[in-house]
């Protein structure tokens, strides 16, 4: 299974290692041709200003739109959250809050438990979901303010599971 990560800027060498430890071969996608083949994508944490304008750059946004409106399995964590919302890609139906919890000396971790599963969740500048269509189910929340959702094929968390010691959402992308 071939699973792209956008790789413009933040971590995406980190969800790479995550995805060949599962098995799969993770691709780096800079390009629009680095889509060709995909069988899932993450959209990783980072600079959410910085990689929409090298989305832009790169002729990204309508070939990766294109992509996760076919059905592939989409992981947006942090910025990647922010990425996918209505103001950027408009793929995600939600509507979020840059460094919702505050600047990087806020950051923090928490326990969560999405679909049945406690994890440990990294959360570093991170956004919030501010507003949320019908369609999007709240899987999880802090302080009343929701940090994973999903919508169809598209799941997009607040925090960083790359740097946990757990891989279910990672294997949720596999699960195509």
């Amino acid at each position: 299974m071939n699973v792209g990560v956008l790789a413009l800027q933040g971590d995406f060498e980190a969800h790479a290692k995550v995805i060949r430890g599962l098995g799969a071969t993770p691709r780096e996608v800079r390009t629009p041709s680095d889509l060709e083949g995909i069988d899932g994508l993450i959209i990783p944490g980072g600079e959410s200003t910085t990689m929409t304008l090298g989305i832009e750059r790169e002729g990204l946004a309508v070939p990766l739109t294109d992509l996760v409106k076919s059905g592939v399995r989409t992981l947006g964590t942090c910025a990647g959250m922010i990425v996918l919302d209505r103001e950027h890609l408009g793929l995600l139906d939600v509507t979020t809050r840059r460094n919702a919890f505050g600047r990087q000396p806020r950051s923090f971790e928490a326990d969560l438990e999405i679909d049945g599963a406690r994890m440990r969740a990294v959360f570093i500048r991170a956004p919030w979901v501010e507003e949320a269509g019908e369609g999007v189910e709240v899987l999880a929340e802090v302080d009343g303010h929701p940090v994973a959702v999903r919508e169809g094929n598209i799941l997009a968390v607040a925090f960083h599971p790359e740097l946990a010691d757990d891989a279910s959402l990672h294997e949720w992308v596999l699960q195509a």
